[in-house]
């Protein structure tokens, strides 16, 4: 598949990059600067153009499905949170539809169900990624929303677990960032985890027998 990378130059979308090669996939990462070019193209994904805060039809154009990796971060204040993970992440989908760019991979974060239950400084993070999740999921694309616990930059061990409602924002569930890219890509090829949502975090099931049991 020809996949654009959202996110791309962040910790989680540089180890994507060659996973999805691996993978036998076509990597272009979306870039909002010139300065990001030649680190893109020596992971190996030609770099695309586009920005969250504007215009994305050009960017998602010709693609068969988009990894979205992006995030402001949940120590940014509440204004730039909402303008990238829930503006940004909606307005993405929407140029995905007016593309009929149909698959859909979404790095969200565990407990945008109940915010309230996450430490308060996580609220307003939750809250729009609650918001792009349900606009995705009303999508007619073919969506895949994965919810990590706090992320790590330990080695990845290939092992986790999925819930619907694992909770584990409050108990201090992590999970690394080698793994969460690694199940992101793995979605991409199983049509059994379209239209499904789930959290996630370190566990002791290979990636792909989790998601088989999804």
């Amino acid at each position: 598949m020809d996949v654009l990378l959202v996110g791309a130059n962040g910790k989680t979308g540089r180890l994507i990059i060659p996973l999805l090669l691996a993978a036998g996939h076509r990597p272009r990462a979306m870039i909002r600067s010139d300065t990001q070019r030649e680190v893109m193209l020596a992971l190996g994904a030609e770099p695309v153009p586009g920005d969250l805060e504007g215009p994305l039809n050009e960017a998602v154009r010709g693609h068969d499905a988009v990894l979205f990796a992006a995030g402001s971060g949940s120590k940014t204040g509440p204004e730039k949170t909402v303008d990238v993970d829930q503006k940004g992440a909606i307005a993405l989908t929407e140029a995905c539809v007016a593309e009929n760019c149909r698959r859909f991979v979404m790095l969200s974060a565990m407990a945008t169900v109940a915010p309230e239950r996450a430490p308060e400084k996580l609220h307003h993070y939750l809250i729009s990624k609650a918001i792009a999740d349900a606009h995705l999921a009303a999508s007619a694309l073919e969506e895949t929303i994965i919810k990590p616990g706090y992320l790590s930059d330990d080695a990845g061990t290939g092992l986790i677990r999925t819930g619907d409602d694992l909770g584990l924002v409050v108990d201090g569930g992590f999970i690394s960032r080698e793994d969460t890219a690694r199940t992101m890509v793995a979605c991409l090829d199983r049509p059994n985890t379209i239209g499904v949502a789930f959290e996630m975090l370190a566990g002791d099931m290979p990636i792909d027998e989790a998601l088989a049991a999804l």
